[in-house]
């Protein structure tokens, strides 16, 4: 499958990389490219062997510099309304991957740009990176998601202060506030994330699905849901190839085989 805005590749490790693929427009959203990547994330759910996700953008200059403002800009109440809400939908299609997502953030990201990285499991930046919720400079609030991860990703009010003032931060600023998870050079960005992606994929992969739902129900339904679900996570988890594997591999001493069973 191939795509006008995506670059999409796939390694025989199971890693697959997404690339937003619009340089001249700082790999802007328009709507064709939300289409585009919700097959792209329909994909990844679908076909066993893609294991983990990185998605990242074309160039040096841009991860995702936003929305497309041409689109956005002729755009009346119920189409802009439908227009987050498509957003927001592909958005949470990629947090509630039962894979894991690590987003490498190269340059600009801002706005949507931002917003796709934070559906994201994991964030790595590059040293230029500059990352920002700009969308009250434009007259308008987030619209796929900002007003609600930004707050849960770095408090209420450093979440405040990005959402209202619209300034970007840069890479350093966005470590220290728990943004992002690492910070590293341009050239090595991608690297940085297929090894960070292979150490989470020597894992079993049912115990990072599980894992990852478990954090998701958490934080969406309290902690007595979280807890719930986490007990029964593990009492599940218990049954399968992989623990038997996993806890026979540490009393034996060696690595364990884990096959998803």
């Amino acid at each position: 499958m191939s795509w006008n805005n995506l670059l999409f590749e796939c390694s025989e490790d199971g890693i697959a990389v997404l690339t937003v693929n619009r340089p001249p427009k700082l790999n802007a959203l328009n709507g064709e490219t939300i289409g585009e990547l919700d097959e792209a994330v329909a994909r990844v759910a679908t076909d066993d062997s893609i294991r983990g996700l990185i998605i990242t953008g074309a160039g040096e200059k841009a991860f995702v510099a936003g929305a497309d403002i041409q689109e956005l800009a002729v755009a009346g109440a119920l189409a802009a309304k439908n227009l987050a809400l498509r957003g927001q939908s592909v958005f949470r299609k990629i947090e509630n991957l039962r894979k894991p997502v690590i987003a490498a953030v190269n340059g600009f990201a801002l706005g949507g740009g931002l917003e796709l990285a934070m559906a994201c499991a994991i964030r790595i930046a590059s040293g230029n990176a500059k990352m920002g919720q700009s969308e009250v400079k434009l007259g308008i609030p987030a619209g796929y998601g900002g007003t609600q991860r930004l707050p849960r990703l770095v408090g209420r009010g450093r979440a405040l202060e990005m959402l209202l003032t619209g300034d970007p931060i840069d890479a350093q600023e966005a470590l220290r506030i728990g943004l992002v998870n690492r910070v590293t050079e341009q050239a090595g960005l991608l690297d940085a994330a297929r090894e960070l992606m292979r150490k989470i994929l020597a894992n079993a992969p049912l115990a990072c699905a599980l894992t990852l739902e478990a954090v998701d129900i958490g934080l969406n339904s309290g902690l007595e849901e979280g807890l719930r679900f986490e007990a029964a996570a593990f009492g599940l988890a218990a049954a399968t190839d992989d623990k038997r594997e996993g806890t026979a591999a540490f009393l034996e001493k060696r690595k364990p085989n884990f096959t998803g069973k």
